[in-house]
């Protein structure tokens, strides 16, 4: 199992080692909950594919997203953003879910189909038994053929309890968020150029069959015998600029004060504490990254920063020097992404 290692037991009372009770610290003292606003569904989304397996909550600020044999399903911002806070509390489906993807992402490629943008939280389900794993990627102005994957364990179960899951984007960084911890952080630069993300993009989520890929590199599928499969959402937040992406100037008033505003949230910035356990995360939940998949990029793409912690535990394919296999392609309804390899789905 992928969760938090087993405490060993002196006498009644449980004797945890030094780093994992400082990892536990770490994660409780960050994980204060953010000042947020949340939205009902029919406020801020509607349906974008499989409407019958889109069940709204009797409170309206909820939905489950369906998986059967017949469709899969998703929803969509009613907006698009030019930047924002993307936000909001997933449970993934339980028992054996091998096959299955649950995006969690920004796009605009329905309008710049040759030149979209798009920020991604990707969960994989797995056989009976075994955790979910999940990827974060990011792709600026089309740059599909420079992946930006990283893959990852989590530390709880997410098919347990609902979770938060947010993705921050300003014109400065990008920060991806699980229950308030920050696990990835990107800052715009000179030298990262047109592959930062800039464009207005809604927001999505799906449910869908990925069974040629998602676990294992394609070798477990979807088994509708446990069909529907089931993810839930709720307490749902959209905070930015809502831009036309046809419009060649976002910079309006309006928009500036809310880039402002957006800027200054407590969420808009990695503090020392928040760096720490981001750190932290990293060298315990991180598998994959592209920045030490030497073999895909013999110079790291300039956005990298290379810690070196962090590449002393990976082999020159980017993954961690025991376990995996490393074979997969990317493919989503609705977008349309190149082949990437070397990533992993291996026991870890």
């Amino acid at each position: 199992m992928d969760h938090i290692h087993r405490l060993r037991c002196f006498g009644t009372i449980p004797k945890i080692p030094f780093l994992l009770l400082l990892s536990l610290l770490l994660f409780s003292f960050v994980n204060a909950s953010f000042d947020l606003a949340t939205i009902p569904f029919n406020d801020g989304y509607s349906p974008l594919f499989g409407a019958s397996n889109v069940v709204r909550s009797e409170d309206g600020y909820g939905v489950q997203l369906r998986l059967d044999r017949y469709t899969g399903s998703g929803f969509i911002s009613s907006s698009m953003y030019q930047y924002g806070f993307f936000s909001a509390r997933i449970k993934l489906p339980s028992n054996y879910s091998a096959g299955i993807c649950v995006a969690f992402y920004t796009s605009n490629g329905d309008v710049f189909e040759k030149s979209h943008d798009e920020l991604d939280f990707e969960f994989l389900g797995n056989v009976a038994g075994k955790p979910w794993r999940f990827q974060t990627n990011l792709y600026g102005n089309g740059s599909t053929n420079r992946g930006r994957e990283e893959r990852y364990r989590l530390w709880f179960d997410p098919t347990k309890e609902f979770h938060r899951y947010s993705i921050l984007w300003t014109a400065k960084n990008i920060i991806f968020y699980i229950d308030e911890v920050p696990i990835r952080e990107v800052l715009q630069s000179e030298e990262m150029g047109g592959d930062y993300p800039s464009k207005p993009m809604s927001l999505y989520a799906t449910i869908w069959d990925a069974s040629n890929w998602a676990t294992s590199g394609g070798k477990y599928k979807v088994n509708y015998k446990y069909a529907p499969f089931v993810t839930e959402f709720k307490d749902l937040v959209l905070k930015g600029c809502s831009a036309d992406p046809i419009q060649e100037v976002t910079g309006t008033k309006s928009c500036s004060d809310q880039h402002a505003d957006l800027e200054a949230q407590d969420y808009a910035g990695v503090t020392p504490m928040r760096r720490l356990t981001m750190r932290r995360f990293r060298q315990r939940y991180m598998y994959y990254s592209y920045c030490y998949d030497t073999l895909r990029y013999p110079l790291p793409q300039p956005e990298c920063v290379i810690v070196p912690s962090e590449k002393q535990r990976f082999k020159e394919t980017g993954r961690l020097k025991f376990g995996g296999s490393h074979h997969w392609q990317s493919r989503r309804r609705g977008r349309t992404t190149t082949p990437v390899d070397h990533t992993d789905q291996g026991d870890m």
